[in-house]
């Protein structure tokens, strides 16, 4: 399994903003399982923190949500993608400066954190922990010296390369932003006159919020006494002319089926996925099964475009971890094992034709298909959503480390070799980048090697250093 990198929820003016983050982080818990925190803003007062290792409902209790007093908060899920999983990596990002609290949320990963890091440090910079986060909040309270919160907010990101979503909550304010390329996404919506911002728009049909729009790629909206408005974060006088390129494993894998993200359906672009998966690569099987839950819309798609039967024959275990968590090869092993349960009376004698969204290391592939051989599957053919995983990431998704990636590392036949499978094919560039309506606007370097940000040096090493662990 593939790791997310994390979940964003903030709210401003609202009397339940502490409970009302918990629901909205809750609800894209599947983009962060390692900690989880929220940051409340008392107007007249401190700020106020609480968070942890674990999931939402274990990091918060009924009492540590009434300790979070205010109307206005941020909150975090956390998957590490930089920084090791522990509790002093957990977000948000809280600092006293020069009498002020200063809050910051940050989903994506940047690319020169280490050259940013050292010139801090060599400027007297002291870091408590080990994300990029603290490396943003250094930039940002060393800007607001000398001026505005806004002005501060530019220029620090000024400074910045790779993936970035922040909520900053500093003077009465809540700002969001989302980086030049638009690399993971952002949503601004409303309740009961209060605004609200969510990685993923799930969180605002939990609470009931009405979708506002998108955050554009590029843009800084600030909320101020019930007021909000949007800059871009180039200056007027330094317009940007970075094109978006939004991460288009969003829309394959990441995000829930029903949010809606750049202005895009996800149900509906998976289902538009098996489509054209199977016009490219039709098969002559008796049925078609998921591997749930993350294949399940594609092979929707799948059956409705080729007239084939569909079948759930494996069941998914929902109280097991995700795979990606485990730290060591044997336990993920172990736990897609544990996590499937496959249906022996659907599968024995049956030509099956599997569809999932991804082979990244190829682990929990040839586990499965090994207990369907077992099962007596008399054929087994894969078709995957996606192109083949060829190349690392380096702006916030959990395959920076190119050994780890089988497409990387053998050719269609010695995969197929691999998998024990009797045909395998990836939807193709062309047929994955259909089922968007700005094809020109996505992310494709992980299939494609064609990074709009580069990484290179000292980065590049950490980032694919810290894949391993």
């Amino acid at each position: 399994m593939i790791g997310h990198e994390c979940g964003l929820m903030g709210i401003y003016g609202h009397e339940e903003a502490s409970r009302l983050i918990y629901f909205g982080l809750y609800a894209q818990q599947h983009r962060g399982q390692e900690s989880a925190g929220i940051v409340t803003y008392d107007e007249g007062q401190a700020m106020h923190e609480h968070k942890g290792m674990g999931l939402v409902p274990e990091v918060f209790t009924e009492d540590a949500l009434a300790l979070l007093k205010g109307k206005t908060g941020i909150g975090h899920v956390r998957y590490s993608t930089t920084g090791k999983s522990s509790a002093w990596n957990a977000q948000p990002f809280l600092v006293h400066f020069q009498g002020e609290d200063i809050a910051l949320a940050h989903n994506g990963n940047l690319v020169n954190t280490m050259e940013l890091r050292d010139a801090l440090e060599a400027d007297g910079g002291i870091f408590t922990s080990t994300n990029d986060t603290e490396v943003i909040m250094h930039l940002l309270v060393r800007s607001m010296r000398t001026m505005s919160l806004e002005n501060a907010v530019r220029h620090t990101c000024s400074q910045l390369k790779g993936a970035y979503c922040l909520l900053i909550m500093a003077r009465n304010k809540l700002i969001a932003v989302r980086d030049p390329h638009g690399l993971h996404p952002l949503a601004v919506g409303e309740l009961d006159g209060s605004y609200v911002f969510a990685s993923e728009t799930c969180a605002f049909d939990l609470l009931e919020a009405e979708y506002i729009r998108t955050v554009e790629p590029n843009e800084m909206i600030i909320v101020e006494d019930g007021d909000m408005r949007s800059m871009p974060l180039s200056p007027a006088d330094k317009p940007c002319s970075i094109k978006p390129k939004q991460c288009i494993f969003e829309l394959v894998y990441f995000a829930r089926p029903d949010s809606l993200i750049y202005d895009e359906q996800v149900y509906s672009c998976r289902k538009l996925m098996g489509k054209y998966l199977a016009q490219e690569a039709p098969a002559d099987v008796d049925f078609v099964m998921p591997f749930p839950d993350s294949g399940i819309y594609s092979a929707l798609g799948f059956c409705q475009e080729a007239n084939l039967p569909y079948e759930h024959a494996m069941i998914r275990n929902h109280y097991v971890g995700r795979t990606f968590i485990q730290p060591t090869q044997s336990m993920r092993s172990f736990s897609v094992r544990v996590k499937i349960n496959p249906i022996r009376s659907i599968i024995e004698g049956k030509r099956i034709c599997i569809i999932d969204d991804s082979i990244v290391r190829g682990t929990t592939m040839i586990t499965r298909v090994k207990k369907l051989r077992e099962l007596g599957a008399k054929e087994v053919h894969i078709r995957i959503s996606s192109p083949p995983v060829k190349f690392p990431c380096y702006y916030g998704v959990d395959f920076a480390n190119p050994d780890q990636l089988i497409a990387a590392n053998y050719s269609m036949p010695e995969i197929v070799d691999q998998l024990n499978v009797d045909s395998l094919h990836y939807i193709s560039i062309e047929g994955l980048l259909k089922t968007v309506r700005h094809p020109e606007c996505y992310c494709t370097a992980c299939f494609s090697g064609e990074y709009p940000v580069p990484c290179s040096g000292l980065d590049k090493h950490r980032l694919e250093s810290c894949s391993k662990r």
